[in-house]
């Protein structure tokens, strides 16, 4: 991160979104919003003076899931690039009723600008990676395994914070009383392999495994995963697998029906011997739901803007999934990582490099192979009815100015000959070349041409 931040041929928007994209590949027209930090980027150096000076910092950290506090001014998370905090203005004293201003008297550089407004950058861009990545699944959407509802109930994620050295407990993995927990149980294919998501996530196995082994050697505690399939798949993954069973971790093997209750001040884990068919109950101290990963939640608009189709399990759909598996079928337009679907690290960082390899050839080739049977509008007959337009799934169609009245007009880099706009034409406006009314009644005469020959040549052939 610090090398992207610090590379001179490398422009990083952070606090950014894209709002709108129109244009084809090799020529996109991108418009970008920049939210305002209310910091001057360009006299800020990130010395945090204004987040220690905060009086406010009672606030629920959003990237340690709400386990610790942060102040109104902070950094996103602690290795952020660019090191610029961003005032949150919902808790902020200031925005809220005009008063106290501590960052602004304090800051040495006066960098703070409590005035700043948004603004938006209209790029031209030649190629777009989506590396949009995503989500934690929410336990709370299955209520037989208590997350929200029980104490000591916490996710992957959660842990993940907990046993972190720089986390808000400082890797002391301990019980909502300040307890040290004895057993800790993690459960596994949480909102993977269901009802919620058929899909394997992938990583969900093996950062439980990392997770029990972390447990083991830095807390006392007993470790229990609960586990469907141990999907150890990648290089050396098995070997990982016998070295965390080698630490003492056990392994219970379950079916569908799981379920968590609380007795006595204790965790009840509910379930069955896939074995023996025989209900079993184990009490722990602690729960750990190994959440799978699901699509971003504006996955859909995504799509919609950038033209990318979404595969049935809502990720985004690569052209082909083995001949082109990082393209899209618009051209111009990339993925990385897992927002095509679940993946781990090695497969993201491949990926990345496919991506960046693609987008490379495509700039250094210099021009476009189009698409030879593209679609056409005679202007003549277009009757402006914009059927055409809504259609094309494509978005090569556009409605123009000609001789003062809108008729629709194709683009031929982007249109990929589907013929949807031909067939769906009223008024017959829209051509596809290569299969003209009369090219197409010329193929028809000429095959029954070929065939009445062939008749005649075998009655011949007969007498």
């Amino acid at each position: 991160m610090v090398s992207v931040g610090r590379h001179p041929n490398i422009t990083l928007l952070s606090y950014s979104e894209v709002e709108k994209v129109s244009g084809y590949v090799g020529n996109f027209k991108v418009t970008v919003l920049r939210k305002p930090r209310y910091i001057n980027e360009e006299l800020c150096t990130g010395c945090g003076t204004c987040i220690e000076k905060c009086p406010w910092k009672k606030i629920p950290s959003e990237f340690d899931l709400g386990l610790g506090n942060r102040p109104a001014i902070f950094y996103p998370f602690p290795q952020a690039v660019p090191r610029f905090p961003v005032i949150d203005t919902l808790n902020c004293a200031y925005f809220k009723n005009g008063k106290c201003g501590a960052c602004k008297k304090f800051c040495p550089r006066d960098a703070i600008d409590f005035e700043q407004k948004e603004s938006r950058l209209e790029l031209e861009i030649g190629a777009i990676i989506l590396a949009t990545g995503f989500r934690d699944f929410d336990p709370s959407k299955l209520p037989n395994l208590g997350y929200g509802i029980l104490p000591n109930v916490v996710t992957g994620m959660e842990m993940e914070r907990m046993i972190n050295s720089g986390g808000p407990t400082s890797g002391k993995v301990m019980l909502q009383n300040g307890e040290k927990p004895r057993t800790i149980a993690i459960l596994h294919c949480v909102g993977s392999r269901g009802k919620e998501h058929e899909y394997c996530s992938r990583v969900c196995c093996m950062y439980s495994l990392k997770l029990a082994t972390l447990l083991r050697e830095y807390t006392e505690a007993d470790v229990v995963e609960f586990y469907r399939d141990m999907r150890a798949f990648g290089k050396d993954y098995e070997s990982f697998f016998q070295r965390t069973e080698g630490l003492g971790v056990q392994f219970a093997r379950f079916d569908r029906d799981i379920r968590v209750e609380q007795r006595c001040g204790h965790l009840i884990i509910l379930t069955t011997n896939v074995y023996s068919g025989e209900p079993t109950e184990t009490q722990v101290d602690i729960v750990v739901l190994a959440t799978g990963a699901e699509a971003q939640i504006d996955q859909h608009a995504m799509g919609a803007m950038f033209g990318v189709s979404l595969s049935p399990d809502g990720f985004f759909l690569e052209k082909h999934p083995k001949l082109a598996p990082v393209e899209t079928s618009t051209d111009g337009v990339f993925l990385a990582g897992a927002c095509q679907g679940p993946k781990d690290i090695p497969d993201s960082v491949a990926q990345g490099g496919a991506a960046a390899a693609a987008v490379l050839s495509l700039l250094d080739h210099g021009s476009v192979e189009l698409e030879p049977f593209t679609a056409f509008v005679n202007a003549e007959k277009c009757g402006s009815c914009h059927t055409c337009e809504g259609l094309c799934p494509y978005r090569a169609v556009s409605m123009i100015d000609w001789h003062g009245k809108q008729v629709a007009q194709v683009n031929e880099v982007l249109c990929k000959g589907c013929g949807a706009c031909v067939a769906a034409c009223p008024a017959g406006a829209a051509i596809q070349n290569g299969f003209t009314n009369e090219q197409v009644m010329a193929e028809i005469e000429g095959i029954l041409g070929l065939t009445k020959a062939r008749q005649v040549s075998s009655v011949q052939e007969l007498v």
